[in-house]
This record gives C-alpha cells, structure tokens and sequence, in this order.
C-alpha cells in the first residue's frame, strides 16, 4: 500500500467489548476519504480477546493492523503504534470514542494542515462535554492548570486522548518518550515545544463514558508526572530529543 497519509493509532487494554466497534465505526468513516489510510490497535499486554478481535478485522486485506507490548501502560501503547507506521500523520484515539470518529474531519481544514500538532480540545471555543461529572471535571481543570504551569504552557487541555501528530515530529517525540504511563502527553507535548511544534488547539465533541479507565491513583500519578517532566529535563534526560528536529 505504500506510506498512508493517515494512520489512526489506537491504544488497548482488555479492550475486548469495545475495540471491534472502534475500529469498525473508523474504519466506516476513512473508507469515505481519498486518502490512503491505515489503523494500528497497540495491544498493551491485553489478557482478554481483544487481539484475537484485532486479527479477526484485520483478515482478508484490510488496513487495520495489530502491535503488541507486554503491558507497560497506556504510554507506552501508544509509543509503540506511532513508531510502527511510516504515516504523513498520526492520530491518537481512544478505543470509547469519546470523541465520533467523524470529527477527525475537524483535524484536517485542509490536507495539509500547518500545524505540527492537532490538539483534541475539551475547553477550545465550539467544544462540548457531554455527560461528564462535575468531579471529574474539576479534577481535570485542575490538573490541566498545573500541567500548563510546570510543563506546558498555553494550551487548555493536554490530557484529551484525541491528538494528531505530524510524522516526522511523531517520530522524534515519541522515539525519546520515557514514560509508560497515563503521565505520557503531558511529556510528549513538552518535548514538543521544547522542539518548536506548532500547535492548536480542535475543538471535539468528548462523550463521558463509564468505560474510562482513568482511575484515582492514575490520575495521583499524573500529578507526580508533571514535576517529573520538569526534573527529567534538568537532568538532561531529554537531550538528545531535543536535538532531533521536525
């Protein structure tokens, strides 16, 4: 098939009851598109079907394809898919699909978006919640304010599992990601300012859906995170990556 222009990674934990209906519903909507196109399920260590599922889709010459980790975290799922295409473009998505896989069309204004980034936002002017708990809100503004203040500055909403990464950036941010962990974006977007991306901001429709599995001491961890990024670079962790350009 040659290099696709997009590839649509899609990190999965014991996904069985809802990754055959992600990559069905975007598998429908790509199929719409000129362009040439692929999916990549990053398995992170599943112990349930959802590999078997994966493979089962990816019989008789489709475009989906299956990339499996021990389990390490989402982090280091998504790593692993973005470093297994050669794609023009790479999409995050999550396996609920908070967000229609239609609205991937928002990502792209053009066919040549000329930003380096395309940010899932939650907070942008034109966005929606729907059906979020108010707690769950306030934990994510919260932590959306500290990660602006420490790590990454101006951008409303860094956790948002809806990104779209150039590829030549992709290839340089996620080759010196050091986090496994849900702690991961906020690391990625760092190490891409600190490179001088262009970044903005789409605003999405996000559903609340009950399948989230961020949890209390995940979300505890991305706290700790944020401080870590900072202390990594430092350190001089990110040397190298830093070098890399887009």
């Amino acid at each position: 098939m040659g290099e696709p222009f997009l590839c649509v990674v899609i990190p999965a934990f014991n996904e069985e009851k809802l990754i055959g209906d992600a990559i069905a519903q975007v598998s429908a909507h790509l199929s719409t598109k000129s362009y040439s196109w692929e999916i990549i399920v990053a398995d992170d260590g599943s112990s349930d079907r959802t590999a078997e599922i994966v493979i089962d889709a990816a019989e008789g010459g489709t475009r989906v394809r299956l990339v499996q980790i021990p389990h390490r975290g989402k982090g280091a799922a998504v790593q692993a898919g973005m470093l297994a295409t050669n794609a023009t473009w790479r999409f995050m998505c999550d396996a609920d699909l908070s967000m229609p896989a239609d609205q991937i069309d928002r990502f792209f204004v053009n066919q040549d978006p000329t930003y380096d980034i395309g940010v899932g936002s939650r907070e942008a002017p034109g966005s929606r919640r729907i059906d979020e708990p108010w707690r769950r809100h306030i934990i994510g503004r919260v932590y959306n304010y500290a990660a602006r203040l420490f790590a990454v500055g101006g951008l409303d909403d860094t956790q948002c599992g809806y990104k779209m990464y150039r590829g030549e950036l992709a290839e340089s941010i996620f080759g010196s990601q050091t986090f496994p962990g849900f702690g991961f974006d906020v690391e990625v977007l760092f190490l891409a300012q600190k490179q001088g991306a262009i970044m903005e901001e789409i605003a999405i429709d996000w559903y609340y859906r009950q399948e989230s599995k961020v949890s209390l001491i995940s979300g505890a961890l991305g706290f700790v995170d944020i401080f870590r990024v900072r202390l990594n670079n430092l350190r001089g962790v990110y040397r190298d990556g830093a070098s890399k350009s887009s």
